[in-house]
């Protein structure tokens, strides 16, 4: 018997976004994913932290705002070794993370 496909369940790890579900919140629920990425490794995640000028606390405090979804993708878009890795981790094309950023600035 095949074990259950948990969607939750992305290229190994965990996630909040099930796949083939269309929702209005899609691409944040996407840079929440792409956070995720970024945050696994120490030297990308303080990356991310100094130029976006966020702290730790900062970033849980404001992990649920839009402009802190856009700041992930774009973080992500502005340097394309980051952009093709996080784009493969996920299982997306590097275009789908650049038209959630766009998507989250409508």
């Amino acid at each position: 018997m095949e074990a259950p496909c948990d969607p939750y369940l992305l290229n190994g790890r965990l996630t909040i976004r099930e796949p083939g579900k269309d929702s209005p919140n899609d691409a944040s629920a996407l840079a929440l994913d792409a956070l995720a990425w970024v945050l696994a490794d120490d030297q990308r995640a303080q990356r991310f932290l100094d130029l976006t000028g966020l702290s730790p606390g900062g970033l849980r405090a404001a992990i649920a705002e839009p402009s802190t979804h856009r700041a992930v993708l774009e973080f992500l878009c502005a340097h394309e070794p980051d952009l093709v890795a996080a784009s493969e981790a996920l299982g997306l094309r590097p275009q789908a993370l650049a038209a959630a950023r766009d998507r989250i600035a409508a």
